[in-house]
């Protein structure tokens, strides 16, 4: 994926999944939700989900995985056409969640729902859970390498200062070497500006790694 994709915005990742319960006329509907890296990963909870419930009647889910959306999956298992996986699936949209998964088991309580009642519940399960799972704002960012002679280096010192960025290592020899971590929105004007501060004798290096979450 090339940088030019990667839209600058805020992104809330779970970094500490959970469980919820919700019971509606005595069906339960048991959540479980948590953080994915890739579809193999996502796939692999369901299957876990599966065999521990092996007795429920649905084990349905929603995914999503990437930054820029590349996965998105649901799936129903069995209930109603659009009454389970894809409503689950528009809450973790909605609430602005990457890389995550979400399983609703549904233990059948005897009484019908309903297409309405199955779309509130299943939401439910999965609000229950994200209720109890620990979520962080984060942005794409990317590790940039600076170095600039000691004359220069109190204004670059003083420009990360002004934008709060973190500097994760500065190394002294006959220049100053800094290792920063820049949100990709504001990489480039942060660039120039140190450039012309520096009239032009920084060098600058940026990591060739895909952008990473900061």
């Amino acid at each position: 994926m090339s940088e030019k994709n990667f839209s600058s915005k805020s992104y809330k990742i779970i970094t500490a999944g959970a469980t919820g319960e919700l019971v509606e006329k005595k069906s339960r509907f048991i959540a479980v939700i948590e953080p994915i890296e890739s579809e193999e990963e996502a796939l692999e909870l369901i299957e876990k989900i599966r065999k521990k419930h092996y007795d429920a009647r649905h084990n349905c889910y929603a995914y999503t995985v990437g930054f820029e959306r590349e996965i998105t999956r649901s799936s129903d298992d069995g209930e109603p056409g659009g009454t389970a996986g894809r409503p689950m699936l528009e809450l973790l949209l909605k609430e602005n969640l990457y890389n995550v998964a979400a399983v609703v088991t549904r233990y059948f309580g005897g009484t019908l729902l309903g297409t309405g009642g199955l779309v509130r519940a299943y939401q439910g399960a999965v609000r229950e859970g994200l209720a109890h799972c620990k979520i962080e704002e984060k942005r794409l960012g990317i590790e940039v390498f600076l170095t600039a002679d000691y004359n220069s280096s109190g204004k670059v010192e003083y420009i990360l200062r002004q934008k709060e960025l973190k500097i994760i290592e500065t190394q002294y020899t006959d220049k100053v070497r800094y290792r920063i971590a820049v949100p990709m929105e504001e990489k480039d004007q942060l660039l120039k500006e140190l450039t012309e501060e520096t009239n032009g004798k920084m060098e600058i290096e940026e990591k060739t790694q895909q952008p990473e979450l900061l």
